[in-house]
């Protein structure tokens, strides 16, 4: 589909990071903006910047994981704008889990897919089928993650296998979409190549008392910066993308209707043939055992925000 000025996109988790960053660009395609987020603060901010700019703005609080709220959250936009052309379900959390997964508490896997998954399917409920009803080229993106959409970080288990559900619910969506013979597309986004900053690794602020965890954490929450350190002090350097980098490759992914937003990289060209190639032999998924680290290293990934997007 062309973007162009008249449409709408709705974008979740836009208050900060990837969400904000493709709010911008679609901004500066002349596209009206629906924001959502769960941090009222943060997404006025954003709201404010993009409206300075000349961009109409509708910001809205939503708890995605909500689906009464994400109904609402619909409704205002068609209220508002009377079309919704583009959907970008991008919230998403980490999920706090520590230890081995027999280890990980019920609550932390609940939070993650209630964001991560449950998430994603109320904003496909809650908006597609308008979208088709209205007849005009729209788009739909999914963010998922290298980290359990291609393959999985051992240690950072429970977002993984939140992040790969929403590669195999993008898919069902596609066929979906095809069989219904709609003018609207699907793709599934993985940011990156590199790591990025974003508050991923603070998703544990946002945190619900109804998924709040069970017992005390034996190690405390680190920062992004602190991880990074670590990292160096470890003899790893960290390189990032840019947020930026990622909204011009959705808005080139939607122009060219390409279902795998997935930037090159040679890294994850790897691990996908070495895990197809175990799947093809009936072989052990021995691509894993470069990230099977110790929990004590200071270089190991495992952390409560689950750092998904690296190369």
């Amino acid at each position: 589909m062309e973007l162009r000025e008249g449409q709408v996109a709705v974008v979740t988790g836009a208050a900060s990071g990837v969400g904000l960053a493709l709010a911008r660009r679609f901004a500066a395609e002349g596209l009206a903006v629906v924001l959502g987020d769960v941090e009222e603060a943060p997404l006025a901010a954003a709201a404010d910047e993009l409206m300075a700019g000349g961009a109409q703005v509708l910001a809205r609080t939503v708890d995605v994981s909500d689906p009464e709220a994400v109904r609402a959250f619909a409704d205002a936009a068609y209220d508002t704008f009377g079309a919704v052309h583009v959907l970008c379900n991008n919230a998403g959390v980490g999920s706090g889990a520590e230890g081995r997964m027999w280890e990980h508490e019920p609550n932390d896997w609940r939070w993650a897919f209630s964001v991560n998954v449950w998430g994603v399917f109320h904003g496909i409920q809650a908006f597609v089928p308008r979208m088709i009803a209205g007849g005009a080229p729209g788009h739909v993106v999914n963010t998922s993650s290298g980290d359990g959409g291609i393959a999985p970080l051992p240690t950072a288990s429970v977002y993984a296998v939140t992040k790969a559900a929403v590669v195999t619910m993008t898919e069902s969506l596609y066929a979906h979409l095809r069989a219904e013979h709609a003018r609207v597309g699907a793709s599934v986004l993985f940011p990156g190549p590199h790591m990025l900053r974003t508050g991923l690794w603070e998703s544990h602020r946002n945190r619900p008392g109804r998924y709040a965890k069970q017992r005390p954490r034996r190690t405390p929450y680190r920062t992004l910066d602190q991880w990074e350190a670590a990292m160096r002090e470890a003899g790893h350097e960290v390189a990032f993308t840019p947020v930026e980098e990622v909204a011009e490759h959705v808005v080139d992914g939607i122009r060219a209707d390409r279902f795998w937003m997935l930037p090159e990289s040679a890294h994850s060209d790897r691990q996908i043939r070495a895990r197809a190639r175990s799947m093809l032999d009936r072989a052990a998924p021995t691509y894993l055992e470069s990230f099977i680290l110790d929990p004590a290293d200071p270089a190991d990934p495992a952390d409560p925000a689950d750092p998904a997007d690296r190369d």
